[in-house]
């Protein structure tokens, strides 16, 4: 019913945790009303955020991606309201901003809990006022946009500690979604494992892969600390490890080894690597496979533009 009436692609929902989920952003999709998406690490909160903008009336707008934890604090106002020619050092030319490049479309302030106390307070006036003035420039400019923004942080917490602004809080949580973690969503388990499983097949031409009953169960009652993303590349490496196409409980199996050394990527044990080792192989093969097609790359790991980027530089693949 959700899919007759909205664009959900790229999200699997069948567990009736995420399907609420998607019940109320269908809901408020269309308001131009602040929303505040919470939830762990790895459970999708981009693609939530994706989802609203994909369903709102500002869809054929920008929707401008902000890492609010990869800015710097000097850089702040620049980055996110721009500045003109010689406003300082250097600016050798005019830069339109994160607000003024979603005019009259959407823009996604991921990681916002991160963000420290002075920038919490120029966000805030803008937010407020929706107006704003480039860095070195005396021109106000209207910012007609629609703000998303998402964290694993417990704002409420942070608000307890002064660690994060009240009213900016009730700024930006009009509307508040909370993403499951996965463990509280067994029921998309399996649908995501075989859903990426077939992307690995089709990303490293690997022949068409199953799971086994063994492989399902066994993922299924696994505790995923690390969501979704743990998910995929749990799977991702049984495949690339496995030697036969349908993956059994065996292949999930791990072993002990060090991290600490230089790897060989072709004979990898299972289990002598970490998340983030993982991840940037699997970045690795991909830039490869598509022959530095950031596009294609991004797609077939199912990640954004940004999400992939924001990869490329924390494991220095730029290269």
């Amino acid at each position: 019913m959700l899919d007759e009436k909205y664009d959900f692609s790229g999200i699997v929902a069948q567990d009736p945790a995420m399907l609420a989920v998607l019940t109320t952003i269908g809901r408020v999709a269309a308001t131009d009303a602040a929303v505040l998406i919470l939830g762990e690490s790895g459970t999708g909160k981009e693609l939530i955020a994706d989802a609203i903008h994909v369903n709102s009336r500002r869809l054929k707008q920008e929707f401008v991606k902000v890492n609010l934890g990869g800015i710097n604090t000097t850089l702040f106002e620049s980055e996110m309201f721009g500045h003109v020619r010689g406003a300082f050092t250097d600016a050798k030319q005019d830069r339109k901003g994160r607000f003024e490049l979603a005019n009259n479309g959407s823009i996604f302030l991921d990681e916002i809990g991160d963000l420290d106390p002075s920038s919490q307070v120029k966000l805030l006036r803008i937010l407020q006022e929706q107006t704003y003035q480039a860095v070195g420039s005396s021109q106000t400019k209207k910012a007609n946009v629609r703000v998303i923004s998402a964290t694993n942080c417990d704002l409420h917490e942070m608000v307890k500690d002064g660690r994060f602004r009240e009213d900016l809080l009730y700024r930006i949580n009009l509307i508040t979604v909370v993403i499951p973690a996965l463990r509280n969503r067994r029921g998309d388990i399996a649908p995501l494992a075989r859903l990426h499983l077939h992307k690995v097949s089709q990303l490293y031409n690997i022949d068409n892969m199953n799971l086994d009953d063994s492989a399902i169960s066994w993922l299924e009652q696994q505790a995923w600390p690390g969501n979704i993303r743990q998910l995929t590349q749990t799977v991702e490496r049984a495949a690339l490890m496995s030697s036969h196409p349908i993956l059994t409980v065996q292949d999930f199996h791990t072993q002990g080894g060090s991290t600490n050394e230089e790897f060989d990527e072709s004979s990898l044990p299972i289990g002598s690597l970490t998340l983030d080792e993982m991840e940037k192989l699997m970045v690795k093969k991909a830039i490869k496979a598509y022959n530095n097609n950031l596009s294609k790359v991004a797609e077939a790991l199912g990640i954004s533009r940004s999400a992939l980027y924001r990869r490329i530089e924390k494991h220095d693949l730029s290269s």
